[in-house]
């Protein structure tokens, strides 16, 4: 039998990226990245006026290709996945356009992490999917930090168990609960526990 398989989300789930962007924008382009709601949208500003999203992606994208190495390990998420890594496959599936590929592989090695790392834009659904034929894996757990993403992957596998996690403290209280998650959990030494159980339960009813 196949071995269980873990496919993970990166930013805000194994590294935190938030708090780093926004004291990137301060520092590097004068721009305000406020916390307090949740969201990217109407959180990001300049001498008080909001940006657009079409001014965001090229400073998102300004900062994966350069910044990086400002990011630093969500606590005890190195720990979980080597101990999820002794029973299942790991895959951190991650939404960058694959010329940042190689920057995430390294950044990823750097903090201990030695996964298959997959790019994607736009809904995980299809992405995992194609792991899914790919492993065929006894059972999958699926963690990400974007409700869209658990509605994606709920549509194309919902055999998938889905647990939502915000890692990072200042946002996490925020965020509701993903209505397509099975769970929200954002402390990984739980959500370890959370996830081998599962490997142990089979796939999810729904």
């Amino acid at each position: 039998m196949s071995r269980p398989l873990l496919i993970t989300d990166c930013d805000e789930v194994l590294l935190h990226m938030v708090t780093h962007f926004g004291a990137w924008l301060d520092e590097a382009h004068g721009v305000n990245f406020s916390l307090d709601t949740g969201h990217f949208v109407g959180a990001i500003s300049r001498a008080g006026t909001v940006l657009e999203a079409g001014e965001i992606w090229p400073l998102l994208d300004g900062f994966f290709a350069t910044e990086m190495h400002r990011q630093t390990a969500v606590p005890h998420a190195v720990e979980a996945l080597e101990a999820i890594g002794e029973v299942a496959d790991i895959v951190v599936l991650t939404n960058l356009d694959w010329p940042c590929h190689a920057g995430r592989v390294a950044q990823l090695a750097s903090h201990g992490v030695n996964h298959r790392v997959v790019c994607n834009q736009g809904g995980k659904g299809t992405p995992l999917a194609k792991l899914l034929e790919e492993y065929r894996p006894s059972v999958a757990v699926f963690v990400d930090d974007l409700a869209v993403h658990h509605e994606s992957v709920a549509e194309a596998a919902p055999q998938v168990h889905r647990l939502h996690m915000v890692a990072e403290p200042r946002i996490a209280p925020k965020v509701p609960k993903a209505p397509f998650a099975h769970a929200r959990i954002d402390d990984w030494r739980a959500a370890k526990e959370w996830i081998l159980a599962r490997f142990v339960e089979g796939p999810a009813k729904s």
